[in-house]
């Protein structure tokens, strides 16, 4: 009982349910190591009763960081204050826009007393001071009268209470809702990488993004284009080519720079060795496209620096150096401390576990003398993200140029590989030892590890949430909306103990509240929505919480059936209409393996089915006919008409007719790709992430290609709305 109720204050789940019906006990030794990756040692009977009342004995005023909701009522925290509690808001200056430098905001002062009731200040008015009220409590629901809202931002609040006890929080506080994307909007999902045109280096890129988008906008109709993360890859030789194993989700990977659009290109005085560099491109890109090569992202790196370490030859313009300035000041640390970690890499390797001593934290004497020594290289790297940030600047503007109206959505992987630059530089923010993962459920009976270190609670709130609001911000600073991957991540994780089996692993929870409000607070700055992923094991309220404050969820076609009922196909009008609806994303097969069953050969081809392929066949069959019957009902799929391209188009035809805000077409689908992105379950016999977009026959194609094909065209006619009827002069139109 004691290390269970210990547990139990700290966030660890000591069992967990896979399925309604059945409730798994996790091992007492998974649950102190989990508690020791949170600083908390349970080793021994002991130890457990020291720790619990160590725990029980504190007594908090107020938690390290408590949440407001404009309009909403207080949270206990601080509705529950003793009378004649004196409560203090201190406003960020960097979180109030349009503040004059150099002049910190006036506290808000009030005291908490039983008052009338009265209406919150709206966000962003001044500050009154609170008025004495008749003693009276509050209506149901109501703020009491001595609370005066503060605008919208990340704040310090402090309190004094009548007996002299003093406490100091970070005060989050955050609009009700995120903004929502146009009603029945559409778009495109690609993996950038593999979308490459007549002018990439072996691979996709910004100006491949942004030719697209603005080709999209203008030409289909499309409201937006989503794309894989763009994060700060690991490197090495050959490096993960996972977009979701980063080494920082903070800034981008320069990978994705399109090296002529950059102003300083045309000024480069070598150009012979430019010319070789982009001779050397143009090779790599003629291997991926006509002669059956992958994608190699290292080859293409490798080829980029050289351009890019000519480039920073030459000097900035006034205005350019201005720019650049401006952007050093806005990243701050971080970036320093990123870009440093990069030229640590260049000299001692991609894991900075195996680097000496003295340089294995971010803010030894070692690292100091390191960061001098090495000033050029690390300018060199913030150029880079310098870079990298213009050019999602101008995908976004280009989109919306094109009249998106919501232009670029990007992706936050869920995690970040052990060895990078996140993980050194927030050393303390990370749950060392651990990993993320997914228990057995169904589908995987051994349980998922992802090899991505957690967040640790206990860290963030401790810290306002400072790391989780940076991440976003950058994000969020050139995106249209943003996807978040396993988005069930704000509620709770995973945590699987090193050397372990996933199965040994336990749900450790996350203040939902606050990560939240943090992600609606700077969604709503940017103006952006979101969207969460929410496919696969969703505990009850989850989906719930997120529709609230205005998440949106992602409906996958061949997953939406009756569950609770008889499991049938779900009809259009039940769907519901806060998510993004796709036929398959990235982790999936292509609609067109998926109406063939090329996906189930190629799953038995490379040894990953539990059954034999005539059972998993029929199965896989019996799917597919239940989906397209429903479609041949609703008169969505012509009678007879087994020809595979009308029933991808039927699919996206249905998908249309659902009350969904954002309809999603995977872009390989337009052209009739049958290989899928990411194989689950596979490492190297799969070229996973590492494919071009392909016809139905294997061959790649270009974006000049996709834009101009016939099967696109046909497709996309059925997701462009209709437009009503022009009156000739003279007519009436009823």
């Amino acid at each position: 009982m004691g290390l269970s109720r210990l547990a139990a204050l700290h966030g660890v789940a000591t069992s967990y349910s896979p399925s309604p019906d059945v409730t798994v006990s996790v091992p007492d030794d998974t649950v102190i190591a989990v508690l020791a990756a949170l600083g908390v040692d349970a080793g021994t009977p002991a130890d457990v009763r020291k720790c619990l009342a160590a725990a029980e004995s504190r007594s908090r005023l107020l938690p390290p960081t408590v949440v407001v909701w404009a309009g909403e009522p207080l949270p206990p925290a601080l509705a529950g204050l003793p009378p004649g509690s004196t409560v203090t808001v201190e406003p960020e200056p960097s979180d109030l826009p349009g503040h004059p430098a150099g002049r910190p905001p006036a506290p808000l002062s009030m005291r908490s007393r039983a008052a009338a009731p009265a209406e919150p200040v709206a966000s962003g008015e001044p500050a009154p001071e609170a008025v004495p009220a008749p003693e009276a409590a509050p209506a149901p629901g109501a703020a009491p009268a001595w609370w005066i809202s503060p605008p919208h931002g990340v704040h310090r609040i402090h309190v004094r209470t009548p007996d002299n006890r003093r406490a100091t929080a970070t005060l989050v506080a955050a609009p009700p809702r995120l903004p929502q994307p146009p009603e029945g909007t559409h778009g495109f999902l690609v993996q950038l990488y593999s979308l490459l045109s007549a002018r990439s280096w072996g691979m996709g890129d910004l100006g491949d993004l942004a030719d697209l988008a603005a080709w999209a906008g203008r030409s289909v109709g499309s409201g937006f284009v989503q794309v894989n993360p763009l994060h700060a890859a690991v490197p090495g030789k050959p490096t993960d080519p996972s977009p979701y194993r980063p080494s920082s989700r903070r800034f981008p990977d320069p990978v994705h720079l399109h090296v002529e659009s950059i102003p300083e290109y045309g000024h480069v005085r070598d150009r012979a060795a430019l010319d070789d560099l982009r001779q050397d491109a143009a090779a790599l890109s003629e291997a991926v496209l006509n002669k059956g090569a992958l994608i190699d992202r290292d080859a293409v790196w490798e080829l980029k620096r050289q351009a890019l370490e000519l480039v920073a030859q030459v000097p900035l313009t006034p205005g350019r150096r201005a720019d650049y300035c401006d952007f050093l000041a806005e990243q701050g640390q971080a970036l320093e401390d990123h870009a440093l970690w990069c030229a640590l890499a260049e000299v001692h390797g991609p894991d900075w576990h195996t680097w000496p001593e003295a340089l294995r934290a971010p803010r030894s004497p070692g690292t100091a003398r390191a960061r001098s020594e090495l000033l050029d290289r690390v300018d060199f790297h913030c150029r880079l993200a310098w870079l990298t940030a213009g050019q999602l600047a101008a995908a976004q503007r280009a989109a919306e140029d094109a009249g998106m109206g919501v232009g670029i959505v990007h992706d936050l992987a869920v995690g970040v590989h052990p060895a990078g630059a996140d993980t050194w530089s927030q050393q303390e923010a990370f749950a060392h030892g651990m990993s993320v993962g997914a228990p057995p459920d169904a589908f995987n009976a051994r349980g998922q590890d992802w090899g991505l270190p957690p967040w640790r609670p206990d860290v963030l709130a401790a810290t306002g949430y400072a790391a989780y609001r940076g991440l976003l911000r950058g994000l969020l600073a050139h995106a249209g909306a943003l996807r978040i991957d396993h988005v069930m991540g704000l509620f709770r994780l995973w945590w699987v103990p090193e050397g372990r089996p996933p199965t040994d692993g336990t749900y450790v929870a996350y203040d939902a509240e606050a990560m939240l409000a943090v992600l609606v607070l700077e969604a709503h700055r940017a103006g952006t929505s979101v969207v969460g992923e929410d496919l696969g094991t969703v505990a009850p309220g989850v989906r719930e919480a997120l529709a609230l404050r205005g998440v949106l969820g992602t409906s996958v076609l061949w997953f939406e059936r009756d569950w609770e009922g008889d499991g049938r196909p779900l009809a259009p009008e039940e769907w519901r209409r806060d998510c993004l609806a796709t036929a398959t994303t990235h982790d999936l097969p292509s609609t067109a393996a998926r109406l063939t069953g090329d996906h189930v050969t190629l799953r038995h081809r490379l040894g990953l089915l539990t059954r034999s392929l005539e059972e998993e066949l029929t199965a896989d069959l019996t799917d597919t006919a239940e989906w397209l019957a429903l479609l041949a009902r609703l008169r969505m799929l012509p009678e007879g008409d087994g020809d595979e391209e009308a029933a991808v188009r039927a699919v996206h035809r249905f998908l249309r007719r659902t009350p969904a805000r954002m309809t999603g077409v995977w872009l390989p689908d337009t052209v009739g790709d049958r290989r899928p992105q990411n194989l689950p379950g596979t490492w190297d016999q799969y070229p996973n992430w590492r494919l071009p977009i392909a016809d139905p026959e294997g061959h790649p194609v270009t974006l000049e290609e996709i834009t101009a094909s016939p099967r696109l065209h046909g497709l996309m006619e059925v997701l462009r709305p209709r437009k009503p009827r022009t009156a000739p002069p003279g007519e009436r139109r009823p």
